[in-house]
């Protein structure tokens, strides 16, 4: 939230208090979520909403006043622009869509992909919970309320999350997690939510709704069914899981994607992870049951990418990692960027996010699916090496770092400056 006098704050305060203690207690009605989730993002919920009165507060409507400037400046420099670009550059769309390493970020995911059926997104921040927002104590749906604005206040101005400013959303409060998260994009890209359940997977990527008490499943989630307007339902799942090969094996997240058939998968300031040498089985998968791929340079290394399966497409200028990550510089890659003849981007993407600096590969399969699908997706890294050389692309010293590194719930926990990325 921009600055504001102590004393401006102290009136909001004091006046909210006020509006929300003469709102008249509700507490028998559950609102629908798509009202909590309008509510959330600043925007009126149904006139007949138990958290209609609650809009009246003068901070829900300061609260509304900073989701409009933020999403209207990043809608405006940013997300028409992808729009535009995915229309022109991705006509071949299909209906699964795979995010991994996404966290919460459903805006750009459908900003890409927007008429997917099915959305898988996942990380290892919780999934967390939004209870009835007009049952809680007045300051906490205030500092709820603060709590999102500076959660999303990465996103919305550079284009990826920073862990510091999501740290109290994800883990403080009673409305926390990637769940409240979610709610604000849905709302916010305009979609109606019909249906929220929370889900976990067996090993056999089997969903089991809702979780059985004492549920030990390694990839826990939420599924949303929303639509766009009057259109067609749709449908988002994000587990919270343990994507690096020690746990994804047995995790079900890849057998459950393996069952949606085949998708087109986003990787977009993903910390450099699948570069590590942990995250093999994910990498092997998304190369095998995608069609198409779009990322920024800190997806898979260009060196997974067999010349006779798939076609390269470079948008933008590869100027490198950004300083937290010198090692993950990628020669093939500016050699592509560099004879490949790379349309410009009019929109910043990634860790290098602003306009003219920022890189985005387009790879669309050439060659058929390879139907051996999971089986393929669980061999190790060190069994299949890299398209071109047979070995896997060094990461150099970035490598044995991560490789000892811990892969915590909420951030991706890297020793550059002790300041994460997501």
């Amino acid at each position: 939230m921009p600055s504001t006098t102590p004393k401006l704050m102290a009136t909001l305060l004091l006046a909210g208090a006020l509006i929300l203690a003469a709102a008249p207690a509700r507490s028998a009605e559950t609102s629908a979520p798509d009202d909590a989730a309008r509510f959330l993002a600043g925007l009126a919920p149904a006139a007949d909403s138990s958290l209609a009165s609650l809009t009246k507060s003068p901070m829900w409507q300061e609260h509304a006043r900073q989701f409009n400037s933020m999403f209207g400046k990043v809608e405006e420099g940013t997300l028409s622009k992808i729009r535009a670009f995915s229309e022109a550059q991705l006509p071949e769309k299909h209906q699964t869509m795979l995010y991994m390493f996404s966290g919460p970020d459903f805006l750009y995911a459908a900003t890409f992909f927007p008429s997917a059926t099915t959305y898988v997104l996942s990380g290892r921040e919780p999934v967390g919970a939004v209870p009835r927002l007009t049952g809680l104590p007045h300051p906490v749906v205030v500092s709820t309320l603060h709590n999102l604005e500076v959660s999303l206040r990465s996103l919305l101005s550079i284009g990826f999350f920073i862990t510091q400013d999501m740290k109290t959303q994800l883990q403080g409060g009673p409305v926390y997690g990637t769940l409240p998260i979610l709610y604000v994009f849905l709302a916010r890209t305009g979609k109606t939510i019909h249906e929220v359940s929370f889900v976990s997977l067996d090993a056999e990527g089997n969903i089991e709704m809702p979780p059985a008490a004492g549920d030990q499943s390694a990839a826990k989630g939420v599924k949303i069914v929303f639509s766009a307007g009057d259109g067609p339902n749709q449908t988002l799942y994000y587990f919270s899981t343990n994507l690096a090969d020690d746990g994804v094996k047995s995790s079900g997240i890849l057998q459950f994607c393996d069952k949606l058939g085949v998708a087109d998968s986003l990787f977009k300031s993903a910390s450099y992870l699948i570069f590590s040498g942990n995250f093999n089985k994910v990498r092997n998968f998304v190369l095998n049951r995608s069609a198409t791929i779009v990322q920024d340079d800190s997806g898979i290394p260009l060196a997974y990418f067999d010349p006779k399966k798939w076609r390269l497409q470079p948008f933008g200028r590869y100027l490198g990692p950004i300083s937290e990550f010198p090692a993950c510089y990628q020669p093939a890659m500016e050699a592509l960027f560099r004879k490949g003849k790379p349309e410009p981007i009019d929109f910043g993407l990634g860790y290098r996010w602003r306009r003219n600096e920022s890189n985005l590969l387009v790879a669309q399969r050439i060659g058929p699916l390879d139907e051996t699908g999971i089986s393929f997706a669980l061999t190790t890294g060190s069994e299949l090496g890299s398209a071109s050389t047979g070995s896997s692309p060094s990461c150099g010293k970035f490598s044995d770092t991560a490789a000892k590194q811990p892969w915590r719930p909420g951030f991706w926990i890297y020793p550059f400056r002790g300041y994460p990325f997501h």
